[in-house]
């Protein structure tokens, strides 16, 4: 690795390091119910809320009601939205008077839209009203950041809690998680975009003449409200097409920064907060030491291999090292603003984080760095992952580590005291298999079909990445595109929105129920035999579960698109 890649992934880290604790202490009094510094201001809305939806915040939830609760409101956010795209042709806030989204589109972008996948099979700003932008995606931005941080909070009460039948109430959490933590900070980090050139308005697209004598549409809108929250609650659905490569969304490196520190923060706080509520925060840190482990060894491979280049160039004479007069390595497909240090940084931090923004062409990445992004989605999104999601993916393999050590040393495995028995390890297979349907039945499927190759733009190898990446993405709800697939069709459209929701309800679901199950059983004092969970050898063991358990159901696909594609080269 050069030495801006060196420091950069020191700065990246390193802040989301610092953030951990006192935003963490901070959420934790949040959904403890504790007076914080912005409730003088929010606790009357707060009760507003509550009377206004007959919702009694002392009464708490069972986990299955906790869960059907969340349904219900997805169910009811997507048919907003579904109705909402269909019928924008007639509301207004549509100064580029853009018709109704098209039914098979407009399915896709609600299930898509209700999780924190974001994906979008058309160009926003060549199709998406302002108010479908305002009130559908900005909102739904919100309440799928909520959501998932409910689920994480319900899922660390119950693993936290002793002898009971509740996990807390989702009404409440959705309210909280909302009021105090994604809408205060996204208000200052929109007004920091604000400051650094990114549009805040209601205007309709700025009609030019380039300086070749060409006509050009400039797009303009309330993008830097929406850039907030996409970034801070782990989204990813840019205002255009270009997503975080776009000037207007990403203006320069200062807006750069800010996006990676603040698609990493919720995640790594999520940590802390679970080392507060089963009172030992190293076993908190012990679950971020493994996120970062795995984040700069990612990091790493990226950087290395796109810095190399493609060796084709090298064979008929074409250098690509840094110097002081070229940036060297595989430039293709990268802002020239950025490079490729801060590509493969904002890469890794949008993929991993679960926001799959970009600022780059993720297929003209080396065959071997594309590798990274798959691999962040197909373990779930356990290396920080999204607001909640990515500690609850974590905890997946948390307690499968808890599962195999106790094999290994011949007794019950326990966690935080809890004995882990067949109902949690069912479930906790059943989140698993989840995923890894949702990614490799749909990719089959397509593979398979004329319906799936027909959109393929380059086939062979990267085609077959192409499918791979889109329905990982879909399942894992992480919204990254791998561009060279026209994914705007009706055979897309419904499938990736199928295992969108497959990848969000039949994976949360289930720690859900782990959650319940938990909360109901005694503390037991550890012993002797009682494997510590906040260790070396502990993290190490997580380290390996994921890399075995999880990226390795995924080999076979991996080694016949990108390894395959390495090896041509």
């Amino acid at each position: 690795m050069t030495s801006p890649a060196v420091v950069t992934a020191f700065v990246l880290l390193g802040t989301a390091i610092l953030l951990t604790k006192p935003l963490g202490l901070y959420m934790t009094r949040v959904f403890q119910g504790e007076r914080t510094f912005l409730s003088r201001l929010l606790q009357p809305v707060e009760s507003l809320i509550y009377g206004a939806c007959r919702i009694d915040p002392d009464e708490e939830q069972h986990w299955a009601s906790y869960a059907i609760g969340l349904l219900v409101f997805g169910f009811a956010c997507a048919l907003f939205l579904f109705v909402l795209f269909r019928l924008q042709g007639v509301l207004p806030l549509n100064p580029q008077g853009f018709d109704g989204i098209p039914a098979p589109l407009a399915f896709n972008m609600a299930l898509s839209f209700i999780s924190p996948t974001n994906w979008q099979a058309l160009s926003p700003e060549q199709g998406v009203s302002h108010l479908s932008q305002m009130i559908g995606v900005a909102v739904q931005n919100f309440a799928a950041a909520a959501v998932g941080t409910s689920v994480a909070i319900a899922l660390i009460r119950g693993l936290t809690r002793r002898t009971s039948a509740t996990i807390g109430n989702c009404w409440v959490d959705l309210t909280r998680a909302t009021l105090y933590i994604f809408l205060p900070i996204a208000a200052l980090i929109a007004l920091f975009f604000i400051w650094q050139g990114v549009p805040q308005n209601l205007r309709a697209a700025v009609d030019i003449t380039t300086l070749e004598g060409g006509a050009q549409s400039i797009a303009q809108g309330p993008v830097a409200s929406q850039e907030a929250i996409k970034t801070f609650g782990t989204n990813g659905g840019g205002f255009f097409n270009a997503n975080s490569a776009h000037p207007y969304e990403n203006p320069n490196h200062w807006t750069n920064l800010i996006q990676m520190i603040a698609m990493l923060a919720v995640p790594s706080a999520m940590t802390y907060v679970f080392g507060k509520y089963a009172g030992e925060t190293k076993k908190g840190w012990a679950l971020l030491a493994v996120m970062v482990i795995l984040f700069a060894s990612c990091l790493a491979v990226t950087q290395i291999f796109e810095q190399d280049g493609n060796p084709r160039f090298e064979a008929v004479g074409i250098s690509q090292e840094a110097t002081s007069e070229q940036a060297g390595g595989n430039m293709e497909g990268k802002e020239t603003r950025f490079g490729i240090v801060q590509t493969s940084a904002f890469t890794n931090a949008s993929v991993a984080s679960s926001t799959g923004a970009t600022s780059s062409a993720m297929s003209s990445m080396m065959p071997i760095a594309s590798i990274v992004p798959i691999f962040y989605m197909v373990t779930g999104q356990a290396v920080f992952g999204g607001t909640g999601v990515g500690l609850v993916s974590m905890m997946i393999f948390a307690l499968m580590a808890v599962f195999v050590g106790g094999l290994m040393a011949g007794r019950t495995p326990e966690y935080l005291g809890k004995k882990l028995e067949p109902f949690e390890m069912k479930m906790l297979m059943a989140g698993m298999l989840a995923l890894t349907i949702s990614i490799l039945v749909f990719t089959g499927i397509a593979a398979a079909s004329r319906a799936g190759t027909e959109s393929i733009l380059n086939p062979g190898p990267h085609g077959l990445t192409e499918i791979f990446f889109a329905y990982s993405s879909a399942g894992s709800n992480n919204g990254a595109a791998f561009s060279g697939l026209n994914s705007n069709t009706d055979f897309y459209n419904y499938t990736i929105g199928i295992a969108i929701f497959a990848g969000r309800y039949l994976v949360l679901f289930p720690m859900l129920a782990v959650g319940g199950s938990m909360a109901r059983k005694e503390r037991l004092p550890a012993t002797l035999g009682t494997l510590p969970t906040d260790g070396p050898l502990y993290i190490a063991l997580v380290i390996g579960i994921i890399l075995v358990v999880g990226a390795l159901s995924f080999f076979p696909a991996l080694a016949l698109g990108p390894i395959v594609e390495h090896l041509l080269l």
